[in-house]
């Protein structure tokens, strides 16, 4: 029998790398998309591989629609029937307030963010739907808490913004696919220690606010994919439009 197959956006470090860890420990055939660093994608693959699992690595930029179109036609290719999207792919900029924010960054954010998402969902409904010939599956997003109730003041509105879009989403995608046999639903992480703080400027910033966290620490990539994991199982078959929060109350 064939292993359901993944394509995780982003996966060469963070939670996406977590996340493609242990999908493949799970049983899946993993797609790690990448950017730009090709030796981290190949590292989680070649760890996956040592495992005994089954990855390649894929570069695309999930903001050029020429890129998401390769990227699916290569798992088409190599992989097989896609069974699961886990959109993880997002990126911030430095911290900022909103005056003194460009269109340029604007772009960027919402574009990858926001167009990214979008793309790749499409892309696995049209594999998926049974409406289409399918099978079903399921799609993650990864949204943040920024997006529901911290809104990233002084920071990253715009981070948070193109994350409430991702809610939004969710929950119209969700409904519109929920009887092709596809469930659509997202995890909002906390403070989570990955690189993307770096990205905005700050690599300490969880250590600086986990204090604001009733848990009074910082969350895990590993933590953020169990409950991604748990949502592309079948343990969540009648979970869709739903959203898991990971972020140690906050």
């Amino acid at each position: 029998m064939s292993k359901p197959v993944v394509i995780i956006t982003g996966a060469s470090r963070g939670i996406g790398a977590a996340t493609a860890h242990l999908a493949a420990a799970r049983g899946y055939a993993v797609c790690v998309n990448y950017v730009h660093n090709q030796a981290a994608a190949q590292a989680v693959v070649d760890a996956i591989r040592a495992a005994g699992g089954e990855a390649l690595a894929v570069a695309g930029d999930v903001a050029v629609e020429a890129d998401v179109l390769k990227l699916f036609q290569v798992v088409d290719n190599e992989l097989g029937t896609l069974s699961a999207l886990v959109n993880n792919a997002g990126i911030l900029e430095r911290q900022m307030r909103v005056e003194e924010m460009d269109v340029a960054r604007l772009q960027r954010v919402f574009t990858t963010n926001i167009v990214g998402s979008f793309l790749c969902a499409r892309e696995a409904v049209r594999r998926m739907s049974t409406k289409f010939g399918g099978q079903g599956g399921a799609i993650v997003n990864l949204s943040s808490m920024a997006a529901k109730k911290l809104g990233g003041p002084g920071e990253y509105v715009d981070y948070a913004a193109s994350k409430g879009a991702i809610d939004a989403m969710t929950v119209g995608l969700a409904k519109e696919v929920a009887d092709q046999g596809i469930r659509v639903n997202a995890v909002r992480p906390g403070v989570i220690y990955t690189d993307i703080h770096a990205s905005g400027g700050e690599p300490g910033r969880v250590d600086r606010v986990k204090d604001s966290v009733p848990m009074r620490r910082g969350g895990s990539a590993e933590e953020v994919a169990q409950a991604i994991l748990w949502l592309l199982s079948d343990a969540a078959s009648y979970s869709t439009g739903s959203f898991i929060d990971v972020a140690g109350g906050r």
